[in-house]
């Protein structure tokens, strides 16, 4: 059997939406598999004065190798975005569009105590049915619907990332994801997405709840994120509230010869 092997640049952001530019596209019989991916790193040294307040009330320059009046670190370190190995697959049949995605994402980071870029993730798993006359339902783990949009058109997405002092471990110096924003998170999720409306299309989806958590007074780093770091966002030991949360999109999207853009608001519902 003949395999027509294509190879493109695989873009960054290809990790995170399965509408980006291919990377490497073997047809398989039925199906069409897509495998793209990115590695990163960053050398940096991060200086920085005062005390920086995150979530929660407590400082983000308190832990550390170095003391509290020290703000000077260096790392070599994954950025914002994470090495991404992903594999995606297509089909069309029965008169459906069907499509897979399952991604690995390990950091390239030694960070203290075993932070988020230091170990393996495994952000996107998840499966698609639809037709373009009546939409698409995803099932499955990705980025969540609210604010995951911003995330994903966020000019920072490539770059070092957002934090400081004892986090510079982790994603260092710029960006606004997370602090600038909502942190969407990757979570499970049972979402439909409507046709394109001459521009127009929304997305509907029940997931996983948040954890409703309290690091009010907290000013030791180590010890809140010994507690209560993995469970800022996704619940992690269990499920978060009675139902799952609802989340939600409307966008529209325009294309001209002078000026393109999108346009988009989301919400998130969610009962403790």
């Amino acid at each position: 059997m003949n395999k027509n092997i294509k190879l493109a640049v695989a873009g960054a952001v290809l990790a995170l939406s399965a509408s980006a530019n291919a990377g490497i596209i073997i047809p398989a019989g039925d199906w069409t598999l897509d495998i793209g991916g990115n590695v990163n790193t960053f050398v940096t040294n991060t200086r920085s004065t005062g005390v920086a307040t995150i979530v929660g009330g407590y400082s983000s320059f308190v832990a550390g190798p170095n003391s509290t009046t020290e703000k000077t670190e260096s790392n070599i370190t994954t950025g914002l975005l994470p090495n991404y190995l992903s594999v995606s697959g297509s089909t069309r049949q029965n008169d459906l569009d069907v499509a897979f995605t399952i991604s690995l994402n390990p950091g390239s980071s030694t960070t203290q105590g075993g932070r988020q870029s230091a170990q393996q993730e495994n952000r996107q798993a998840f499966l698609t049915f639809g037709d373009k006359s009546w939409g698409s339902i995803k099932l499955g783990k990705d980025l969540g619907v609210f604010a995951g949009t911003a995330i994903l058109n966020d000019m920072t997405l490539l770059g070092v990332g957002n934090g400081a002092g004892s986090l510079a471990g982790n994603t260092t110096t710029i960006g606004g994801i997370g602090s600038g924003y909502i942190y969407a998170d990757w979570k499970a999720q049972a979402a439909y997405t409507s046709p394109n409306f001459s521009g127009f299309q929304f997305t509907l989806a029940a997931t996983q709840g948040w954890n409703t958590i309290n690091n009010a007074g907290c000013t030791n780093t180590a010890t809140c994120d010994a507690t209560n770091a993995t469970n800022i966002s996704l619940a992690t030991t269990g499920r978060s509230g009675s139902a799952p949360a609802a989340e939600g999109q409307l966008s529209y999207s325009f294309s001209g010869s002078a000026v393109s853009g999108k346009l988009w608001t989301s919400g998130i519902v969610q009962k403790n």
